[in-house]
C-alpha cells in the first residue's frame, strides 16, 4: 500500500513530496491569456487557458488545460496567383480569387473551375 492513499485519494502534500523525490518539478504559469495551437487547416484557440510546466528529468512538458474553440484557417491568396488565374480564363480577378478561395488556393483547380 502506499502511504498517503486511503479511500480518499492522495495527500497533495505527499503527492508533492514524492514528485520532489523523483526529480518532477510542476510549475504554473500566471496570467496566460490566450494560447493558440496551429494546424495547417485550423487553430485551436483556448481563451480560457491555464497552462503547468511538468520538468522531468530536463524535458520540459506544457498541460494546457481549458475550452479549445477550432476556427478555419483562411487560405493566404498571392496576387501573382490571382493575376494568373484572370489571365488564363479571362475572368475577373475577383473572381479569380474567389475561385482560388473555392480551391484552396489550387491554381489548376481554380482555372479549370473558371474555364468550364
Amino acid at each position: 500500500m502506499i502511504p498517503g492513499m486511503g479511500g480518499r485519494g492522495m495527500n497533495p502534500k505527499k503527492v508533492k513530496q514524492m514528485m520532489k523525490q523523483m526529480g518532477i518539478n510542476i510549475d504554473e504559469i500566471e496570467d496566460v491569456e490566450q494560447v493558440i495551437i496551429r494546424t495547417a487547416d485550423k487553430d485551436i484557440v483556448f481563451n480560457d487557458a491555464s497552462v503547468s510546466i511538468m520538468n522531468a528529468q530536463g524535458v520540459d512538458t506544457y498541460q494546457v488545460t481549458g475550452t479549445p474553440v477550432d476556427m478555419p484557417r483562411e487560405v493566404v491568396i498571392p496576387e501573382d496567383d490571382v493575376r494568373l488565374v484572370a489571365e488564363q480564363t479571362g475572368a475577373s480577378e475577383e473572381a479569380a480569387l474567389g475561385a482560388l478561395k473555392d480551391a484552396n488556393g489550387d491554381l489548376a483547380e481554380a482555372i479549370l473551375a473558371l474555364s468550364s
